[in-house]
């Protein structure tokens, strides 16, 4: 007879206009680990949020039951008092603080007056730092390490609280292979623990390796629940599962007609930390892209990929900048993003929630505001123009909403994403640079994403992909370079690269580097 840690029944969720959740039912077996997976809007991170108390009983029907009792949780704390912790996405941490400090936040170890117990508490964050295998001291500011490691302090808070079911909404999609490889490692030796755990995520092949059940929600309503007990299913069924029919290529085939005329060339570009201004994040940097080509940068984190896209489109970071820039043969020094945009580059961030998009204001503003003046005579805005623009991308993107009113933050992540890639493609760039343009997001809505960028080279123009995700890197690319602490450190043609030969480039670097300072 199986042993239900957490049953969901009949749950639905209903915003203006959308209904997020329609009946949703499912069962979580204790000590199991299970992957909620569906394509982006599906209702996965609804029905978590739902779980956690984020969505307060009152604001759902259908019910919860955990441990065999009905529960209503009114927020987080309620839930985390019976052993239910979330991690979302956007890691929950304060970089000015310390590991133990953002440990214990609002769970203070205290002493027997009420005030904080520091000893208790930095020697209690070394101890849970240890079960995570985080080298690092617990006094250390967040800000002072690397997203991975973040990650890891948020799953060493959680254990913190005595959780009993841990549910991790897309953990790995800000950590490169290695680091991925490791958390799901660690879940399941928590597994063997007893602990039972949700995970959320778009990589398949991360469901396959670790999760005993696969839940399937498609449209906000539950469609099977796939068994996987020996860790090998096949990742085509479960695209099967999450679109509703097979997807025979994932990297939509196109005609690889690279130009002769270069429309990009970077030489020797070098850039400082903007803060720590001795510390030199790229050094000397050089590559060039062709019109009608994408090219894609591949590296481990900290390579400097990030900084290098950011520092090119209008020293939007970094400090004591030096090197040259081409566009289309002609030396340009842009003194901002607004030369950048002026110039016909564009820059998809990383983060969209933070540096991409205004998440309080409108789908349609959104859209539109990287080049206002196609919507606006004499400063000021064309509502009509607005909002067809918005209508026109809202098409072309396949962004499910009900209307491009709707303010951006309550959109899933994947057609968040979908907007900011409208906001750019409404710029009319003529190289686009994308920023890990996949992250968190669907195999179908990836698809996506690939054909519009098919379509960008087809056009004449070019594509700069930054992606820690090697197979789209070799699917997509027609060259890839590679870079490592700052350098570029090889470069494939898109025909001959290989996981084996990039990583292969990136180890090798590490080894002379260890030798030159033995």
């Amino acid at each position: 007879m199986s042993d239900y840690i957490l049953e969901m029944n009949n749950i639905t969720k209903e915003y203006p206009g959308v209904k997020a959740l329609n009946n949703v039912n499912l069962k979580v077996e204790r000590g199991e680990i299970h992957a909620l997976v569906g394509e982006n809007g599906a209702g996965k991170s609804t029905l978590m949020n739902v779980l956690s108390g984020t969505i307060p009983f009152g604001q759902y029907t259908g019910d919860i039951v955990y441990n065999g009792k009905k529960c209503s949780f009114s927020n987080i704390k309620d839930s985390e008092a019976e052993g239910i912790v979330i991690i979302h996405q956007e890691l929950a941490l304060i970089p000015e603080l310390t590991i133990a400090e953002n440990m214990f936040l609002g769970n203070e170890r205290k002493n027997a007056i009420g005030k904080i117990d520091w000893a208790k508490t930095y020697s209690e964050a070394q101890t849970q730092m240890e079960r995570v295998g985080l080298k690092e001291r617990s006094d250390v500011l967040i800000k002072d390490i690397g997203t991975g490691k973040q990650q890891l302090v948020e799953i060493a808070k959680a254990l913190s609280k005595n959780v009993k079911l841990l549910i991790l909404d897309e953990p790995t999609s800000s950590l490169n292979e290695e680091d991925s490889r490791m958390l799901l490692d660690m879940l399941l030796g928590f597994k063997k623990d007893g602990l039972t755990s949700i995970i959320i995520t778009h990589k398949l092949n991360e469901v396959a390796y670790c999760a005993d059940q696969i839940p399937v929600l498609r449209d906000g309503s539950t469609i099977e629940t796939m068994q996987n007990p020996d860790h090998n299913i096949d990742e085509e069924r479960i695209i099967k599962g999450m679109v509703g029919r097979e997807l025979t290529n994932r990297f939509p085939s196109r005609e690889h007609n690279v130009g002769k005329e270069v429309i990009l060339e970077v030489k020797d570009w070098t850039v400082y930390h903007p803060v720590y201004t001795d510390k030199c994040v790229d050094n000397k940097v050089s590559f060039k892209v062709h019109k009608g080509e994408i090219i894609g940068f591949s590296g481990l984190q900290g390579a400097g990929r990030t900084e290098l896209a950011m520092s090119l489109f209008g020293k939007s970071y970094g400090s004591r900048i030096s090197g040259q820039e081409f566009i289309n043969g002609k030396e340009v020094h842009l003194k901002n993003e607004k030369d950048a945009i002026k110039h016909g580059l564009a820059y998809v961030t990383e983060d969209r929630k933070v540096n991409g998009l205004v998440l309080e204001d409108s789908i349609a503003w959104n859209t539109t505001m990287a080049k206002l003046e196609k919507v606006s005579k004499n400063g000021i805005i064309d509502v009509q123009k607005e909002n067809a623009a918005a209508e026109e991308y809202k098409e072309k993107m396949n962004t499910k909403t009900p209307s491009v009113q709707q303010a951006v933050g309550n959109l899933s992540g994947g057609n968040q994403q979908k907007v900011l890639l409208s906001k750019w493609m409404f710029a009319e760039p003529d190289v686009l640079i994308l920023d890990e343009p996949t992250r968190g997001i669907d195999v179908g809505a990836k698809y996506e994403i690939y054909c519009i960028m098919n379509d960008m080279v087809a056009q004449g123009k070019a594509v700069v992909m930054i992606s820690s995700e090697l197979p789209e890197l070799l699917g997509m690319c027609d060259r890839i370079y590679v870079m490592n602490e700052g350098s570029m450190v090889a470069e494939f043609d898109g025909k001959e690269a290989t996981q084996e030969k990039i990583m292969g480039a990136i180890l090798s670097t590490d080894k002379k580097a260890e030798e030159e300072t033995a």
